[in-house]
């Protein structure tokens, strides 16, 4: 017998795929129910009740999912929020949500496929309780520790990485008054020789290679895990509590050296 969703499973990916905020337009969604030769039998209706039905259609007719999971693949290929990239990665955590309970995701390269996830709720709580305190015996910075959320590593601990990564981002933004991100944030806010922020006196030339480092630390970081769209960091590194542990700890790191950050005297 070919495997099918279950009535809350396909409630959850359609309440995920047709997310108000981050989710598929209604034209998306059309484009994609034709793409996969899947009818649209109440297009007037809400999004996510609209992609519910339509997916309900399909698998009582056809008796197999294979037409939601070809829905799925077009709906998350990467190449397809070019232009908007921040979609992406909200819309993937979403829909990871829901598919862990089919035993499915979908990595950052759009690829769907089945794997160890997470089955219940509490499981994923369990995860980000026992991440939380290990963190909290390292004496983990406190604007890390609230990434440890179960929703967050559901399917996988990157995604509070990740989350962490764009903390540090903010905190240089509300030190600064800058509105850039990325490597051009850290070159704006830490990089030069007179820096808006300097985690020393940049007196010494150890002191200015040191504030180097940490222009570069910052961009690597940024490099690897701040970008929404498809790293290779991401499709390669299936990220285990103890990854998740020493990251979390390095941007404790960041962010402590930021809170005790100066702003030199502008000459």
């Amino acid at each position: 017998m070919n495997p099918t969703f279950t009535q809350s499973q396909l409630t959850a990916i359609a309440d995920a795929l047709a997310d108000t905020s981050e989710g598929l337009s209604g034209s998306e969604i059309a484009h994609l129910l034709t793409t996969c030769k899947m009818s649209d039998p109440s297009p007037g209706i809400t999004k996510r009740h609209r992609l519910y039905n339509a997916f309900v259609e399909s698998q009582n007719s056809r008796r197999d999912r294979k037409a939601i999971l070809a829905f799925i693949r077009h709906s998350m290929k990467p190449e397809l929020y070019a232009r908007n990239p921040d979609r992406f990665e909200p819309m993937r955590a979403n829909l990871n949500r829901a598919l862990a309970f089919a035993s499915l995701s979908v990595d950052a390269s759009g690829t769907l496929s089945s794997g160890d996830k997470a089955t219940t709720l509490a499981e994923a709580e369990r995860r980000a309780q026992d991440l939380r305190a290990d963190l909290v015996k390292r004496g983990v910075h406190p604007d890390v520790l609230q990434f440890c959320k179960a929703e967050l590593i559901a399917d996988n601990y990157f995604h509070a990485v990740q989350e962490a990564t764009k903390s540090i981002a903010a905190k240089l933004r509300t030190r600064t008054g800058l509105t850039d991100d990325g490597g051009t944030l850290v070159d704006r806010s830490l990089g030069g020789d007179l820096p808006m922020l300097a985690i020393n006196a940049l007196k010494s030339e150890s002191e200015k290679s040191e504030q180097r480092g940490f222009v570069n630390l910052l961009k690597g970081t940024f490099g690897m895990f701040r970008n929404p769209m498809a790293h290779e960091a991401r499709i390669l590194w299936n990220m285990d509590k103890a990854d998740a542990e020493d990251l979390l700890s390095l941007a404790s790191l960041v962010h402590r050296r930021l809170d005790k950050a100066i702003m030199p005297p502008r000459v």
